[in-house]
């Protein structure tokens, strides 16, 4: 059994997997969150006429309640899908207001505490379904992502190359895995990040599954020979470190970074409204205590600036920025700060047209395909269109499952599949990259 060299450097090699990662790392606890959403709902709305959108926006403002979709008050219209999840107090406010308004509700998760403890447990050996080696079908914590990243830097260092991009808000390494055959000294490249929004867990679990399949079918999978042969691969599995260790310590549901705010007593930015591209425009906030807040400045974020300068120097050799988020079903493109049409609109519409009927033929699973701003909704100073205006042709944010059932408590066993047909859609991608078209 392989088992991975802690952050320390020192092996692990008496204890089974499941218990040096419960032992050494987070706390069982804190899988409970201290039983901080009992009692706690999910309710989705679907507003029917502009006077039932304006109503929500106001009780919304005036409670306090956590958007799961859209991601802001402001993007609720006539029409639009809204998921609230509404802690116990709010709900005895928000449920019979919304009755006496005559607005149609349902509720998808009525008490959020046991969805979480039906979900993850305790995450005892027994939950973890302990295998030899690394279990890609369990969500994984920082820590354990952190060492299986050395891990595989160690094990597989003709394929694998790790290094640090900078450090997060609280000091924590931003660490990347270069991925593809050292053949040439110049090769193109693809850049691939997950977990911008820290509850977003599904995102993690992905980039770990690439990494798993590039390396475990290269020398059987003639199509990922060529790809690892022709191009680079930048992995970030975990962008926004600091919100991501967060939600498996503190808060599930928490969206921002970790930065603290000299005026107010609220924490973090969005980091997809942090890019200096119609930074803090239409779709982003300007104030410190929302989940779409743009940050002091454009790059105030030690990630996001990381991340745009290593982008920035490379920004001749890397061709695709790929962006992995939850939830919706989507693959979106530029752009989403305004209703426009890209340059290049028909090589990428043909790669996202083919990706999305790839990824279909997995399971069935439906993915709506287009421009952000008219797909999802307009939003600015995000990462996507960051690297499309310098200069990267393809550029894709994918929304992973579900559509709102499970929300950001999609459950282990759908990591498999999620992650098995969201493979077949990026491997589509690359292979167009491959043919020239941009």
């Amino acid at each position: 059994m392989n088992l991975p060299v802690t952050p320390t450097g020192r092996r692990a090699a008496l204890l089974p997997l499941c218990l040096l990662f419960l032992k050494t790392w987070v706390p069982a606890h804190s899988y409970l969150y201290n039983n901080r959403y009992a009692g706690d709902k999910v309710i989705r709305l679907v507003p029917d006429s502009e006077r039932e959108a304006q109503a929500l926006n106001a009780i919304f403002h005036q409670l306090t309640v956590d958007l799961w979709q859209p991601s802001s008050v402001f993007h609720i219209s006539e029409g639009t899908v809204t998921d609230v999840h509404v802690p116990g107090n709010s709900s005895q406010i928000l449920l019979p207001y919304l009755q006496q308004a005559n607005i149609k509700y349902t509720i998808i998760i009525s008490d959020l505490q046991k969805a979480i403890e039906k979900q993850s447990g305790l995450r005892s050996c027994r939950n973890r379904r302990s295998v030899p080696g690394y279990n890609y079908e369990v969500y994984h914590s920082l820590e354990e992502i952190q060492s299986w990243m050395y891990h595989l830097n160690k094990t597989h260092s003709d394929l694998v190359h790790m290094f640090s991009v900078g450090k997060s808000y609280e000091g924590r390494p931003l660490f990347v895995l270069k991925l593809g055959k050292r053949t040439r000294p110049y090769k193109r490249a693809v850049w691939i990040d997950c977990g911008i929004h820290a509850r977003e867990w599904i995102g993690p679990a992905f980039c770990q599954w690439f990494v798993k399949e590039a390396l475990q079918t290269y020398q059987s999978d003639p199509a990922m020979r060529r790809m690892l042969n022709q191009l680079y691969f930048y992995i970030m599995p975990v962008f926004n470190v600091d919100g991501y260790h967060f939600s498996w310590t503190n808060d599930r549901f928490w969206r921002k970074t970790r930065s603290k705010n000299s005026q107010f007593h609220c924490h973090g930015v969005d980091a997809n409204r942090n890019w200096k591209v119609k930074w803090c425009d239409e779709g982003a906030s300007f104030h410190p205590c929302d989940d779409t807040y743009c940050g002091p400045f454009p790059e105030s974020e030690p990630e996001v600036k990381a991340v745009a300068h290593f982008l920035r120097k490379r920004r001749k050799q890397i061709k695709a920025y790929l962006s992995f988020h939850a939830y919706a079903q989507m693959l979106l493109y530029p752009y989403s700060y305004k209703y426009a049409t890209i340059p290049n609109f028909s090589c990428v519409e043909t790669a996202a047209y083919n990706a999305v009927n790839a990824l279909q033929s997995a399971y069935g699973i439906r993915y709506r395909y287009g421009p952000a701003s008219s797909t999802l909704y307009v939003s600015s100073g995000s990462s996507m269109d960051w690297a499309y205006k310098n200069g990267i042709p393809y550029a894709f944010a994918f929304e992973l499952r579900d559509t709102g059932h499970f929300g950001f408590l999609l459950p282990e066993t759908l990591i498999k599949p999620t992650c098995t047909e969201t493979m077949l859609a990026v491997k589509n991608i690359t292979m167009h990259l491959l043919k020239k078209c941009h």
